[in-house]
């Protein structure tokens, strides 16, 4: 910016100098013009009168373009003057200058000043020297104290933004390690509220059966089911814990390769197809061609395991669909949807949230961790991607993600 001023003003100050310059040999040209509008003999005060520069040429031209006078030139070679430029913006204008022109008839370059009257145009020129020259120059001591100054300022700005950049870097750092720790403090207060109902129940459970009172077999069976029941919560539960913190903290060493999205798929379509009926949904996948990316096998079955036991667990509809939006060569973009109830529009923010639950009791019931749609989003983000949900039109939830198709180094 302080360069665009210099050079700005480097310009500027040319333009006023040649202002300045102009104005000192208009205000001989309208003296001289009085002269020749009153028909008085011009010839004299040209002779006998001092002139504002030495070797000045003075040139008479008629408003048709006919010079009828010239103090240096002979009449015989020189052409109609009615084109050039000075002469042009004084009949214009009253008054026109040019700074630098090479003269048609003696090869000469001159500054030019025209002044128009009613009858006439009297133009006067100096011609180029080094006095000229100079006069016409810029300042550059004002021009090289703009740079000195420019370069000091440029260097303490340095020193002074790259600390400011250093300080402000190290308050980055300690207000995302202060998230990082508000994350894992909340996740572990979660974790521990999640915990304490199926440990309670496992407990009272097993304190029944130590306890030596008599049982029946169905009882008996009936503890054990539910300590199997609750055990088996907690280990998908530290399963699931286990994987965000794989993902947040450890995303450089989990591996990745060359993996098919059509052949994940059909291995959960293949899986549905074994499941109860009453826990079965139908599965229409729309995907036309070999769709491959490069990430994690195991992830990426996360993203639609997830979301198929999610549609399961809580949609009550009776059909997913999955389809492929998009298979660039950088991205590819699937949608995955249920004909379920949906959720309320409030909720759906959430979703994606550690432990949320539309239902917390019924979520609970059908022995689901809350961290299903939280590994979704993860795997997503891991694959450089990113997710959304909506409600479907005609009922149902729609997760709207990409994924990109080449290794990203976390």
């Amino acid at each position: 910016m302080v360069l665009c001023f210099i050079g700005f003003q480097y310009i500027r100050e040319k333009e006023y100098k040649s202002e300045f310059l102009n104005a000192q040999l208009q205000q001989y040209n309208q003296h001289l013009l009085s002269l020749v509008e009153e028909g008085e003999p011009f010839e004299d005060y040209i002779t006998t009168h001092e002139k504002p520069f030495e070797q000045l040429r003075i040139s008479i031209i008629t408003l048709s373009g006919a010079v009828v006078y010239d103090n240096t030139i002979s009449l015989d070679s020189l052409d109609n003057h009615r084109e050039r430029p000075e002469i042009a913006d004084a009949l214009s204008n009253g008054k026109g200058y040019n700074i630098s022109r090479q003269s048609t008839s003696d090869g000469r370059e001159y500054f030019y000043s025209a002044t128009r009257g009613e009858r006439a145009i009297v133009r006067t020129a100096i011609p180029y020297s080094g006095t000229l020259h100079d006069l016409l120059e810029a300042d550059w001591s004002f021009l090289v104290v703009m740079i000195s100054i420019t370069l000091i300022m440029s260097i303490v700005a340095y020193f002074i933004t790259r600390k400011l950049g250093k300080d402000i870097e190290r308050v980055n750092q300690y207000e995302a390690e202060q998230e990082r720790n508000r994350l894992k403090r909340q996740l572990t207060n979660n974790i521990n509220h999640e915990l304490k109902t199926p440990v309670a129940s496992i407990q009272v459970c097993l304190e029944t059966l130590l306890s030596g009172i008599k049982l029946s077999d169905e009882k008996r069976q009936e503890l054990i089911g539910r300590c199997y029941t609750h055990n088996e919560r907690l280990r998908r539960l530290l399963d699931d814990v286990s994987l965000i913190t794989r993902m947040e903290d450890g995303s450089a060493l989990i591996s990745r390769e060359r993996v098919v999205i059509n052949d994940i798929i059909n291995e959960v379509m293949d899986e549905l197809e074994m499941m109860p009926d009453d826990h079965r949904l139908t599965l229409h996948a729309d995907f036309k061609g070999e769709v491959m990316i490069e990430g994690n096998p195991s992830l990426i079955g996360s993203i639609f395991r997830n979301l198929t036991e999610n549609a399961i667990a809580y949609s009550e509809g009776k059909n997913i669909y999955i389809s492929l939006l998009e298979n660039s060569d950088k991205q590819c973009r699937i949608r995955f949807e249920d004909d379920g109830k949906g959720v309320q529009t409030d909720q759906l923010p959430h979703l994606f949230e550690r432990f949320y639950r539309v239902d917390k009791g019924r979520s609970r019931q059908k022995g689901g961790t809350g961290l299903g749609l939280a590994i979704v989003k993860h795997a997503v983000q891991f694959h450089g991607g990113t997710i959304s949900v909506t409600n479907r039109p005609n009922g149902g939830l729609r997760f709207d993600f990409s994924l990109s198709k080449h290794f990203m180094k976390p």
